[in-house]
């Protein structure tokens, strides 16, 4: 396993830009520190101003930038597409890492308001988001970049306790094929479908018993941030310029071990 904070920089990605949503801590940073290491510059985005800072001083200097605001909002996305204009000479790369789960336990008990939100955020705000980036005049269909989306094997296969998470993940692995395939050829969209990863958002997967969930794994692990990023890196970059509408899975081989999330 390799840190995506120590990952030799190869250049795949040298001159390219990128934006990351959700990206203060956990998957979302992880993506944001492996693409600076292959030469991009990022701008990354989350909720709070504080945790984006620290997040932005963990990269070299002159790497990153970052806007706090909520990813679903229009006027978030306007202003970050503005920046990454302005400051890193247009876009060529989206990952639509921001996520939202508040409810957990049976779906037939979810509160719809909850589940609405679930649906807004995961879903809306990830097709909004490719929305406002392919139509700016310095965005990916002008760049000719690509999209990454973050899913998850829940949108496959049924995990208890977060059904409704598992839904707007199904949702979010159609919607990046079908942008494949009206977007093509001249913007990519792939997305990775990761298993149980150590981060505080998944924190109750796995909290208090990560021996005995990890004993489910074939690789005998569960996933860490950096397992995703090398994922996200390489269906960015031009080893993959003839990959689109692929959901990949990154799960330790759970799948084919006949587990669940």
């Amino acid at each position: 396993m390799t840190d995506s904070t120590t990952v030799t920089t190869r250049g795949r990605l040298d001159g390219r830009t990128a934006i990351v949503t959700g990206a203060s801590r956990g998957i979302g940073l992880a993506i944001a520190q492996r693409l600076v290491a292959e030469g991009a510059r990022v701008c990354i985005t989350a909720r709070s101003a504080g945790p984006l800072e620290e997040a932005v001083s963990t990269m070299p200097a002159g790497t990153a930038i970052c806007v706090p605001g909520k990813a679903d909002d229009a006027e978030h996305r306007a202003e970050v597409l503005a920046r990454v204009a302005d400051e890193l000479g247009g876009l060529d790369i989206l990952v639509n890492n921001a996520g939202i789960n508040p409810a957990y336990g049976p779906i037939v008990d979810v509160d719809l308001g909850a589940a609405r939100k679930i649906l807004e955020v995961n879903v809306l705000g990830t097709l909004a988001w490719v929305q406002d980036s392919v139509r700016h005049p310095l965005g990916l269909v002008t760049r000719g970049g690509c999209v990454l989306n973050l899913s998850s094997v829940t949108g496959d296969t049924p995990s208890p306790g977060i059904g409704m998470y598992g839904v707007s993940k199904a949702a979010v692995s159609h919607l990046t094929r079908t942008l494949a395939a009206e977007l093509g050829p001249t913007v990519r969209v792939n997305a990775v479908a990761p298993a149980v990863v150590k981060t505080q958002f998944a924190r109750a997967l796995y909290e208090d018993r990560e021996d005995a969930v990890a004993a489910h794994y074939p690789m005998g692990r569960l996933g860490a941030p950096s397992d995703v990023a090398s994922a996200v890196a390489y269906l960015v970059s031009d080893d993959a310029a003839w990959v689109t509408g692929v959901v990949l899975t990154v799960d330790g081989g759970l799948a084919s071990a006949g587990g669940t999330a």
